[in-house]
């Protein structure tokens, strides 16, 4: 799927050591304002003890993960919504992804310089924040006059746009982000064709030091981040980037050690990007069978079908029906056979909300 979250932050938080973690992509991450110029995009695996459990069951020729798309997005400074620093391309950058993980500084040390001269992550935070409401703001004060005009004239679909132009722009004068306004159904549409930046969700990354990484909690920086995310309901991941740069280059059994060693149960990396593909509202299905065991990236909520047309349009368009069981069922009973016998495999039609987890094998005719 097209779907990516991108990358953002102040200069010189670590942003681009991330994602050489998630990437291993070698970005360039440099001690100097705009290191990265242009957004940077990397694929990375989906971490899903379930396809490893699959493979072992199923013994296929190949297995492939699901995969995530992530954006490293060059540094945004105070002005960028009018253009400041690299600002207009930047603001263009992030308007093309679809949720934002947010990356702040949460440790000190003298030889990385701050933008600002000072550690202090919740002004980080609105620093940026600032720069995508006024970026908003403006566009929204645009939409506002001409949409107004229209609306005068009783026009039903001008009117229901002005409606909700002006129920987001007093919030954005206040600098608070159109994310924390509830839409109705017919409103979140009418939201979606305005391309907000302060729409899409957002993951604050708190970055701590490799000296912090075992006891991250009791980080004064990473306190006043998990509080502040808590007033918009957004989620917090505490990573070390520059660890997680290390721990990409192990293989697995060298992770594992490493991990053990600094106390961490399961790499940074990992959790972040599950919390991304969570953000999005993502889950998975699976297709097992000896030539290949593969995990597939659906949104929730879509139909069989629809599911099914992810791997291949024909398969949606001439859909019969779905042999499904879950991952759990095929996990205890070990196999097909055993599931089928038990009672565990179902055949799902067109109207079925396919399930985080499902297998699926699907029939069809073209």
């Amino acid at each position: 799927m097209a779907l990516t979250a991108g990358i953002v932050g102040l200069p010189n938080v670590g942003k681009s050591t991330l994602f050489n973690a998630i990437t291993k992509a070698g970005v360039e991450a440099a001690n100097y304002p705009f290191a990265t110029i242009d957004p940077n995009v990397g694929m990375v695996e989906v971490p899903d003890y379930r396809l490893a459990r699959l493979t072992e069951l199923v013994t296929p020729k190949k297995t492939v993960p699901t995969t995530f798309e992530f954006t490293d997005i060059a540094g945004i400074v105070k002005g960028a919504s009018k253009g400041e620093g690299l600002g207009n391309k930047f603001l263009s950058h992030i308007r093309q992804v679809d949720a934002i993980c947010h990356v702040v500084r949460c440790f000190d040390d003298e030889n990385i310089t701050h933008v600002d001269g000072r550690i202090d992550p919740i002004a980080d935070i609105e620093t940026i924040n600032l720069e995508l409401v006024l970026a908003d703001l403006e566009s929204v004060e645009k939409r506002h006059a001409r949409v107004g005009k229209l609306a005068r004239t009783k026009d039903k679909d001008a009117l229901a746009e002005f409606a909700v132009l002006e129920k987001i722009k007093p919030v954005l004068e206040e600098g608070k982000s159109a994310r924390t306004i509830e839409f109705n159904e017919e409103e979140a549409k009418i939201v979606k064709s305005l391309f907000l930046l302060t729409i899409k969700p957002v993951l604050y990354v708190a970055n701590v030091s490799e000296d912090e990484i075992g006891d991250a909690e009791e980080n004064e920086y990473v306190k006043q981040v998990r509080e502040f995310a808590a007033t918009e309901n957004s989620g917090v991941n505490v990573i070390c980037a520059r660890i997680e740069e290390e721990i990409a280059e192990l293989d697995d059994d060298e992770k594992a050690e490493f991990l053990t060693e600094l106390g961490i149960k399961e790499s940074g990396l990992d959790q972040l990007i599950r919390s991304a593909y969570d953000l999005l509202g993502l889950a998975t299905y699976f297709t097992a069978g000896v030539q290949e065991v593969r995990a597939w990236t659906f949104v929730k909520g879509i139909k069989a079908p629809q599911a099914a047309g992810i791997i291949h349009s024909d398969f949606e368009h001439g859909f019969i029906r779905a042999e499904t069981v879950s991952f759990a069922d095929l996990d205890k009973y070990e196999n097909m056979a055993a599931a089928k016998e038990a009672g565990r495999v179902r055949l799902e039609g067109k109207e079925y909300i396919v399930q985080d987890g499902d297998v699926m094998l699907f029939r069809f005719n073209v």
